[in-house]
């Protein structure tokens, strides 16, 4: 064997290993990036903090209070933030009270779950007041929905899971009403497997994919847009819910977040409750479900509808961050948490 093939051989062997190696730790990176911590599964003698980060809880206090002992029927401990129910205007306190509730919450390595109030409007105002170090350390489920959807963005941006589930105002007198979202919601945060099979629908866009789950309330989303909590959608599956929007709202969302390449690598939608939509002296013209897939004509990931989350009563719990296998067919879907 001549020198000079000698040379070209090993620089090929050379070559083809380095590249191995390097696409081995490109996956491994991609991997680590994509795996976002999980808070610890919670047991009995647990402590959870209720906090109002958002709208004021005027005249709530038997609320909270049934939250607490719901809570405790449950061998948790629960600890009220110190402004949950203090007034500013339109919130629960003003932005530096309600950011010292939620950061003593996030900081404090007593506490393994931050139950929000309410929702309302408000959390946005305190995003970058608030200082995540500690509880990336610590991680601790946040739970809530609606307005709380900018804390889950927020948290996944920093690497944590979170759960979309029912907050201390959502619980009705007699709780057998919403027994679906209380024991989702309980068996969620105890760490049982959490899946779903959803009723079909004729408007269900059909197929198999898998990413993980994010997203929340359709404004808040459409709010963060821009922003450093937007989510990167890439590779993800998306979940949406709203209320009180007229359907040209919740198209003009849509339309924003297409323009701005929301959806251009997206692996699925999940939509939930579309609730008390409300009607325009111009009628749009079709359903909103039919609204939703032509906002989205351009793109072939699956779509599927009647996600029982959102502001109805029946608001069952999602774990954001979390990786799910989604099987769409016009009978069914099926929504497997990994």
């Amino acid at each position: 064997m001549s020198k000079t093939l000698l040379i070209l051989i090993l620089f090929s062997v050379i070559f083809f290993f380095g590249i191995k190696k390097s696409t081995s730790q490109n996956i491994a990176n991609e991997k680590q990036h994509n795996t976002l911590k999980q808070p610890p599964y919670l047991k009995t003698g647990d402590t959870v903090a209720i906090v109002a980060p958002s709208g004021i809880l005027k005249n709530r206090t038997d609320e909270v209070q049934q939250a607490q002992a719901l809570l405790n029927s449950w061998g948790l401990n629960s600890v009220l933030g110190k402004h949950v129910f203090s007034k500013a205007d339109h919130f629960a306190g003003t932005d530096d009270e309600r950011c010292e509730d939620l950061q003593e919450a996030l900081d404090n390595p007593k506490i393994s779950a931050i139950w929000c109030a309410r929702g309302g409007y408000g959390t946005v105002r305190i995003l970058d007041k608030l200082d995540y170090s500690i509880f990336k350390q610590n991680p601790k489920w946040l739970i809530g929905y609606s307005d709380i959807t900018a804390l889950h963005n927020q948290i996944h941006n920093e690497g944590v899971e979170s759960l979309h589930a029912i907050m201390c105002v959502s619980l009705p007198e007699d709780e057998s009403e919403i027994q679906a979202s209380i024991s989702t919601f309980k068996n969620t945060l105890f760490g049982t497997p959490l899946s779903y099979i959803l009723e079909g629908s004729n408007y269900n866009k059909t197929g198999t994919t898998s990413g993980q789950l994010v997203g929340g309330n359709l404004t808040m989303i459409h709010t963060l847009l821009g922003s450093k909590t937007s989510i990167d959608t890439s590779g993800k599956i998306l979940f949406i819910e709203e209320i009180g929007e007229y359907k040209y709202h919740i198209d003009r969302m849509l339309q924003s977040l297409k323009r701005a390449g929301y959806f251009d690598n997206c692996k699925g939608l999940i939509v939930g409750d579309m609730t008390k939509l409300r009607t325009n002296t111009t009628l749009w013209g079709t359903s909103v479900e039919q609204l939703i897939l032509d906002a989205l004509s351009d793109y072939d990931f699956p779509i599927a509808f009647n996600m029982p989350a959102g502001h109805e009563k029946d608001n069952q719990a999602l774990i954001l961050g979390r990786t799910i296998q989604l099987v769409v067919s016009s009978s069914q879907s099926s929504i497997l948490f990994n």
